[in-house]
């Protein structure tokens, strides 16, 4: 199944069901058929062919789903990028993808000004859309044909593309309904930016389930309580910074319509899992596990029940836990109990392909059929993953691996400390020297935070995963979806508040 084909299914099912609504545009399925057939001829008319790559640097919101919908119509390539990107980050991203067209707004045509590419104004394509015929243009995509290339800002270096194919966009969301337990009509608030992979799946599944499009084009956590409330969604699909934001505003119990939860991204503390419970009372509550080259891994279908579990494998997915060493061999299977490095059977149809023109990325990632994620997981006495950490992120201090994930699960519960983020810098001594980065609480001043952080390790962990050096700093850095990025920590760039080490200067 290609994306043109069930984005007009749908319309002629639900022809006059609410499809779009939110901040911006409301339109009924029938209306968004048009218009996205309107647009993808003024796509057409601005020199895009099939197979061309659309390079989007948009905000979020109706006009930028639209504009996706219309390229998969046009047998294009949708390239949503991160409105997270520096200049030079878009324009490495434009020129890699050979993009023959880059679409802007205001909010993003500065950033955009450098790239060597020809470039429309959204509102521009809009204009020209309202002047077309509202059919279908004779173009049919197969579902072999590339629909999105998504660009992952990866642990190191550049970004690398991601191309996916209208099947593994498809099967994807199909997936998605499925696992996360969506119904015919489902209304569902599209507030993750559409440059990642929650983003999409949450458009592409609500098109499949005929459901309502609730469209957020940025997170403000007033205005989403208002938008759920208002337009009675019934289905949030977020990070676990965002639910936090949510719960802050004192009204999601307001929500009466609200019932189905997910989350995917970042890992959800226990704490929140039961917050979310007590204000919302979910009829199923999902922990997605996956990427944006396999979109599942595992599923955690009832994280009230067990909390911070990923579950097991997706319905179109083959999941093996191996030996963590670097280049260990899909059957090198690690016992029961045993931490291992998560691999993914590549023969899912929600898989990628491979890396856009990165052969080196294929060759660390890709190996006899299985793709390997990166990600250190254990298997518990009922078959369920419990996600430990990075592989890359494995410290190895004094000839010991030692794991960030679960030092921080025991240092944030310092009650010094808000947010905690563990490393290893270089050390003489040990190789890797366990660091621990920490955000004051509040009313906490920054050298007494680093020294009871420090204390407080001295009581709950064994000498050997106790950090020898504390660091307190304003915040932790995080990408858009909340993942931790160590990566910045690592390369110095940060300010100290305070440190044990007595240096108070630029790290």
């Amino acid at each position: 199944m290609d994306l043109s084909t069930a984005m007009r299914w749908t319309a002629e099912r639900f022809p006059q069901r609410a499809a779009v609504r939110g901040s911006g545009r409301h339109l009924g399925y029938r209306e968004w058929d048009a218009r996205t057939n309107q647009l993808a001829r003024a796509l057409a008319g601005a020199g895009v062919r099939p197979g061309d790559r659309i390079a989007l640097a948009l905000t979020g919101g109706e006009p930028l789903a639209s504009l996706h919908l219309a390229a998969q119509k046009l047998g294009a390539v949708s390239v949503p990028l991160s409105t997270r990107f520096s200049s030079d980050e878009l324009r490495y991203c434009v020129e890699d993808s050979a993009a023959r067209l880059l679409v802007t707004d205001p909010a993003n045509a500065e950033r955009a000004a450098g790239t060597p590419v020809a470039a429309r104004d959204v509102a521009e394509l809009d204009a020209a859309a309202e002047r077309e015929p509202d059919h279908a243009l004779d173009t049919h995509p197969s579902e072999s044909d590339v629909s999105v290339m998504l660009y992952t800002s990866g642990t190191t270096g550049r970004p690398k593309g991601v191309p996916r194919t209208h099947r593994a966009e498809h099967s994807a969301a199909v997936a998605h309904a499925v696992q996360t337990q969506q119904r015919d009509g489902e209304v569902v608030l599209g507030v993750m930016p559409m440059f990642h992979t929650m983003g999409l799946r949450t458009l592409l599944t609500s098109i499949v389930a005929g459901g309502t499009w609730v469209g957020q084009p940025a997170f403000d956590a007033e205005e989403s309580i208002e938008l759920i409330t208002s337009e009675n969604v019934s289905s949030l699909y977020l990070v676990p910074t965002i639910y936090w934001s949510l719960l802050r505003t004192g009204r999601l119990s307001d929500a009466r319509a609200l019932d189905r939860l997910a989350y995917a991204g970042a890992a959800m503390t226990p704490a929140l899992a039961e917050q979310l419970v007590a204000e919302v009372g979910p009829r199923a509550f999902v922990n997605h596990f996956g990427s944006t080259e396999i979109y599942t891994f595992t599923i955690g279908p009832d994280v009230a029940a067990k909390p911070g579990s990923a579950g097991r494998a997706g319905i179109f997915s083959r999941v093996r836990l191996v030996a963590p060493e670097v280049g260990a061999a899909p059957d090198a299977l690690v016992a029961p109990g045993e931490q291992g490095q998560v691999i993914v059977s590549m023969e899912s149809p929600e898989a990628f392909a491979g890396y856009w023109q990165r052969p080196d990325a294929d060759a660390k990632s890709i190996r006899d059929g299985w793709y390997y994620t990166g990600d250190l997981a254990v298997a518990d006495s009922d078959g369920d993953l419990w996600v430990s950490g990075r592989v890359d992120d494995m410290i190895n201090s004094g000839g010991e691996n030692l794991y960030p994930d679960e030092i921080e699960a025991a240092l944030v519960r310092c009650p010094a400390v808000d947010d905690v983020c563990v490393v290893g810098l270089s050390d003489d001594r040990w190789g890797q020297a366990v660091t621990a980065f920490v955000v004051p609480a509040g009313g906490v001043a920054p050298t007494d935070a680093a020294a009871q952080a420090m204390a407080y390790a001295r009581e709950v962990l064994p000498s050997l995963k106790r950090p020898k050096r504390v660091i307190a700093v304003s915040s932790i850095p995080r990408s858009g979806v909340g993942k931790t990025l160590r990566r910045t920590l690592v390369a110095g760039e940060f300010d100290a508040l305070a440190d044990t080490l007595g240096e108070h200067s630029h790290g």
